[in-house]
């Protein structure tokens, strides 16, 4: 989004000569102005998680929620954590089937009715059953718009801002993270039950507010495509790619190009099931990415930090409420800082730089956690426990770098149309089953080893930096039908890019020739075959 449209140096040849020849910047131009506002707003649904984090970090903090629940600890407070998760990941297999079916939009909606279920539950809880239901009902909400949601984002967007959007999908998460962490903070003093009810009552804030720019925004043209509703995405890609112009060469060449790869993918494929992620090469690489992806954004050692911030903290002697919640609200305006800088990067660093950056960065400065904290354990030297928390913000600069932003921008991109939406439910199960056993397995073994337990997540770091640098490849520079050339070679099922560019000039020399006739542009697309 921070590029012109005539942006060549990031995107392959062929698309970078339909590209208007103009020099103005994106936001001088009103559809591409309302196509990116729509599309900031879609980011914004996945502030549902972060929220969830940030809320149970700073509700753990409060003397009043401790005294509702019962004073939870160990397993039991795993579980009230883990349950959000066990609603995300059961609803995530049934999100993408929907997706799949009836189009990217109709599962936001049933992501709102979990909502309000969800938020109502907990705020008027009256016991801790309730508030556990409650939590798996907003696990469920999650599911469903972060199933939807990136994809609408990756087949809505412009071709060269597409990476950047695709990116920020996940830098929302620190919105409702810090949203939440501050609301916690500006209710510790409560002396009743309010001072973690009003923060229960604001997680459908965020969604509620993102609601209207989610109404504004169009089907998948790739999914009406695939529908056989060509003329209904022609006319979708005409208004926000180029101001409503059916006869522009971009326009012309988007169509060709979604409408060649899907019906060559029909064609090979009379059905499509999970079983198709192991059946070629190329599909079990971007499997072995899409489920390795989920698991390192998690046993990153971030998980103990996002959920357990309050007992990490206190392992370092910061035991004051105020201090615990003005910890966590200023580290989630800097993961913000350091997400969004890093998904206005995607396209000019390229992925894997911020791959390998990304696990250098977080191997070194959990190293340095990990001995500091030791040697507090030791000594209990304030000092010492104080360095902590400048290391705890650097390491999480890393993480920010790549596991936030890629997390879902790059499964979405590298599965071909047809798997696309099971692509991400893999990435997402995977990432949901790390952090079920995270959130339960953590505060046990924080009580029962502190310290120590951060030495896992050392050796897990090494093993990312590994798999980042062997099997993850750069993808920066191609459409989301062209992607599949990186994993398949030969076998790609696409048409080649000089096909699809001799296809777009026929088709402008028919217009042409056919002016007179006011053809419109799904007409030429038809009448010159494939």
């Amino acid at each position: 989004m921070g590029v012109t449209t005539n942006t060549k140096a990031t995107v392959a040849a062929e698309l970078a000569d339909v590209l208007p020849k103009d020099n103005r910047p994106w936001y001088t131009k009103p559809h591409l102005l309302k196509l990116n506002l729509i599309i900031l707003s879609l980011v914004m649904f996945s502030s549902s998680n972060g929220y969830d984090g940030s809320l149970m970090n700073g509700l753990q903090a409060l003397p009043g929620w401790h005294t509702f629940m019962n004073n939870p600890t160990g397993a039991w407070l795993g579980f009230i954590n883990a349950i959000y998760w066990l609603g995300n990941g059961v609803s995530f297999p049934v999100a993408a089937w929907v997706a799949n079916k009836y189009g990217r939009k109709p599962g936001v909606y049933i992501g709102y009715v979990f909502l309000v279920l969800g938020v109502t539950l907990q705020t008027a809880a009256q016991n801790e059953v309730t508030f556990v239901l409650a939590r798996m009902f907003l696990g469920a909400a999650s599911a469903w718009f972060g199933n939807a949601v990136p994809l609408l984002i990756n087949e809505i967007a412009y071709p060269t801002h597409r990476g950047i959007c695709n990116a920020l999908f996940m830098c929302g998460w620190y919105v409702g993270s810090i949203v939440a962490a501050w609301v916690t903070f500006g209710t510790r003093n409560y002396a009743n039950s309010w001072g973690w009810r009003i923060p229960s009552l604001l997680q459908c804030l965020i969604p509620l507010i993102t609601l209207p720019g989610f109404l504004l925004a169009s089907e998948s043209p790739r999914w009406l495509i695939s529908m056989g509703r060509t003329d209904e995405a022609a006319k979708i890609i005409a208004k926000y790619h180029t101001a409503g112009d059916m006869d522009a060469p971009l326009a012309t060449y988007e169509i060709i190009e979604i409408e060649t790869t899907l019906k060559t993918e029909q064609e090979a494929h009379a059905s499509t099931s999970y079983m198709d992620m192991v059946k070629t090469k190329g599909n079990r690489r971007r499997l072995f990415i899409s489920i390795t992806l989920g698991v390192f954004g998690q046993w990153s050692g971030n998980g103990v930090v996002s959920y357990y911030l309050a007992l990490v903290l206190e392992t370092i002697g910061i035991t004051s409420v105020t201090h615990q919640t003005l910890v966590s609200g200023c580290l989630q305006i800097w993961n913000l800082i350091f997400a969004v800088g890093a998904a206005f990067s995607v396209d000019k660093l390229g992925r894997r730089m911020l791959f390998l950056a990304s696990a250098a960065t977080m191997l070194v400065s959990y190293i340095i956690v990990t001995a500091l904290s030791a040697t507090f354990a030791k000594s209990g030297t304030a000092s010492v426990g104080m360095a902590v928390v400048p290391f705890l913000f650097i390491f999480f600069a890393g993480y920010d770098i790549a596991l936030t932003p890629l997390l879902t921008a790059y499964p979405c991109e590298i599965w071909p149309y047809r798997l696309r939406s099971r692509g991400l439910t893999v990435t997402w199960v995977s990432t949901v089953l790390a952090i079920f056993f995270n959130t339960f397995v953590n505060p046990i073994a924080l009580e029962a080893i502190g310290w120590r337990y951060y030495l896992v997540f050392v050796v897990v770091l090494v093993f990312f930096g590994l798999t980042a640098y062997f099997f993850y490849p750069e993808t920066r520079g191609h459409t989301l039908e062209q992607m599949a050339i990186i994993f398949d070679g030969d076998d790609a099922e696409v048409p080649p890019p000089a096909e699809t560019r001799e296809r777009t000039a026929s088709i402008a020399t028919a217009r042409r020739a056919s002016l007179a006739a006011e053809k419109p542009a799904t007409t030429y697309i038809n009448e010159v075959k494939v």
